[in-house]
């Protein structure tokens, strides 16, 4: 009953009262999220970037250290997968093994000039390797 009356909304919208609300109801305004609903979301985000990545640079990807994994899958959750696969002379490097170019092209994109240090970050594990606290 709770869902016919509710209903089931992918996406977010204002209820009558003006109320972020998503879901089956969920008051985003007034409720929020519990710890355990972010991790959730957070967990299935990540599956999802990873997902991106195998998708975009295959064996690449699988090969790679898990530092530049992890930075790849940042960008993926960052950008989605239509905007990291723009990023068309940087997935050329991966394939061909190429990292510091690879580094380069991340480092020398609009992304990172809207993204800052994040971009720097990932642009170093990209060349190196290895994460900075590693």
């Amino acid at each position: 009953m709770l869902i016919r009356h509710e209903g089931r909304q992918t996406h977010p919208y204002r209820d009558i009262f003006g109320k972020i609300t998503i879901g089956i109801g969920r008051n985003l305004s007034d409720r929020g999220l519990a710890a355990d609903e972010i991790d959730l979301l957070f967990a299935n985000d990540v599956a999802i970037a990873r997902a991106i990545c195998g998708d975009l640079y295959g064996v690449a990807f699988s090969a790679a250290t898990p530092a530049r994994q992890m930075a790849l899958i940042s960008m993926a959750f960052n950008l989605g997968g239509p905007r990291l696969a723009s990023f068309r002379r940087m997935r050329a490097a991966i394939h061909d093994d190429n990292w510091m170019q690879a580094a380069g092209e991340a480092r020398h994109s609009c992304w990172a000039k809207q993204v800052g240090r994040r971009s720097t970050e990932i642009a170093g594990i990209l060349a190196s390797g290895v994460t900075p606290d590693a």
